[in-house]
């Protein structure tokens, strides 16, 4: 199947745009989900802007090589995560990036793939200060030994491997997701399991590459944890927020 709506890059080579980052998902797909991956990313990556129409079916399935009904599935999924709408008399049309679905898991893979930005970044630091430090305060008040494992066992394992590495940046999202199922509220804990593939991507970028840096970083997410050990919720919000504009300097998407 050939694929002519994807970003005109292959996954895992230099950006076509400044500032962008590509990063492949990696993941096995139907033809349904192919045929959708293809036009979300030419959708997230700018290639059809909003209010663009795009082609007749009939180019789309001599492009995709797919069937009238795959076609169609692969449309009406992309309707329904917002990027698209359909419209008498008009055809398929790109919706504006407000109507996305930011929490869609495909949604933010396919941003991964068309290559995330500063805006990206500042917009999930955003939810995350708005959500984090409240976690991170009920974690406080609300933990248990079992949660305090789980965070020493994301710090260990940040400490463990080398800053440039997936070990890293899985030890920092286990953390944080602990800190989200400490807080005992279903529901910080549902908003972190949606965006973890967005906030592994994060950790990734901003990991620490200077020893100073790298030492800096372990100590924030220690304090992290101290507080919650030490049950001080407004250290422990302080703490975690302190992390999170480390972040956005590390990777130059603060301000």
């Amino acid at each position: 199947m050939r694929e002519p709506f994807a970003p005109s890059r292959h996954p895992g080579s230099a950006p076509a745009g400044a500032g962008l980052v590509v990063i492949p998902s990696g993941r096995a797909r139907s033809n349904h989900a192919e045929v959708a991956r293809s036009l979300g990313t030419a959708i997230i990556g700018g290639r059809y802007g909003a209010g663009a129409k795009l082609p007749g079916d009939g180019e789309l399935l001599a492009a995709f090589r797919v069937s009238r009904p795959v076609l169609r599935e692969s449309v009406k999924t992309l309707v329904a995560k917002g990027l698209l709408t359909t419209k008498a008399r008009v055809g398929t049309v790109v919706r504006e990036r407000a109507a996305w679905n930011m929490f869609d898991p495909d949604v933010l893979a396919w941003h991964l793939e068309a290559g995330i930005d500063r805006r990206f970044l500042r917009d999930l630091a955003e939810i995350r200060l708005a959500v984090e430090p409240a976690a991170a305060a009920l974690a406080a008040e609300r933990r248990g030994e079992a949660d305090l494992a789980a965070l020493e066992a994301g710090l260990a394992r940040m400490r463990a491997a080398p800053s440039d590495s997936d070990g890293f940046a899985e030890g920092d999202l286990a953390l944080h997701v602990a800190v989200a199922v400490a807080s005992g509220n279903p529901f910080m804990r549902s908003i972190g399991g949606v965006i973890e593939v967005a906030l592994r991507a994060s950790f990734q970028l901003s990991a620490p590459v200077e020893a100073a840096e790298r030492e800096a970083t372990l100590a924030a997410h220690a304090d992290i944890v101290a507080a919650i050990r030490a049950r001080d919720p407004a250290a422990a919000a302080a703490a975690i927020t302190a992390v999170i504009h480390n972040g956005l300097r590390r990777h130059g998407a603060a301000g």
